[in-house]
């Protein structure tokens, strides 16, 4: 949270710094990347970085956050759809399909961000496994709801098969990448107990 005390040019220079920081963190990494660059680039001083954020760790976990934020609102939109849960999945699935085809795609921005904090006990490192325990746990619901039970491990699968996507996503032919995932989660969805 900014530590600001409000007003415009206070929130707009957070948001330039959390922009900046968003987009070189996952184009480069972020241990790659200085407070130093990150406070030239957003055209702040060293103090307006302080004031909004600790230090780069604080950064770091505000980076995430808004990856985070980003995901559970095309999560919400598929849920709060009209749709069966099967094509909830389906519509999460697609939407996973659609940033992994994107340009500049450089894979899961928290599957990068644990690489480089590998220290189970690091916030960093925390932030990443709570967001996988609800993004684990949203999906294991939906699958549920479709008719698997338990739904447990079709959980676990989608999420192995997003992981295996968004690291191959960026290595290969995205595109024929999001064919094979989106043909792996109709293959879940199909393999659903009948119902009774």
């Amino acid at each position: 949270m900014s530590r600001g005390t409000g007003g415009g040019s206070t929130s707009e220079a957070r948001a330039r710094l959390l922009g900046t920081a968003t987009r070189v963190f996952y184009a480069e990494g972020i241990h790659s990347v200085g407070v130093d660059r990150i406070i030239a680039e957003a055209q702040v001083t060293r103090a307006t970085l302080y004031r909004h954020f600790s230090g780069k760790e604080e950064l770091v976990l505000a980076y995430l956050d808004q990856a985070d934020q980003g995901i559970r609102a095309q999560v919400a939109a598929a849920r709060t759809s009209e749709a069966s849960a099967a094509d909830k999945i389906r519509a999460v699935g697609r939407a996973l399909a659609d940033g992994i085809s994107s340009p500049g795609f450089r894979g899961c921005a928290f599957l990068n961000a644990v690489a480089e904090y590998p220290d189970p006990e690091h916030p960093v490192h925390q932030a990443v496994l709570a967001h996988r325990q609800w993004f684990l746990d949203t999906m294991t619901e939906l699958l549920a709801q479709a008719g698997h039970s338990p739904a447990d491990a079709a959980g676990r699968h989608f999420v192995m098969l997003r992981d295996g996507a968004m690291a191959a996503g960026c290595l290969f032919d995205p595109e024929l990448v999001c064919e094979t995932f989106l043909q792996a989660v109709e293959g879940i969805l199909q393999r659903r107990p009948a119902s009774p």
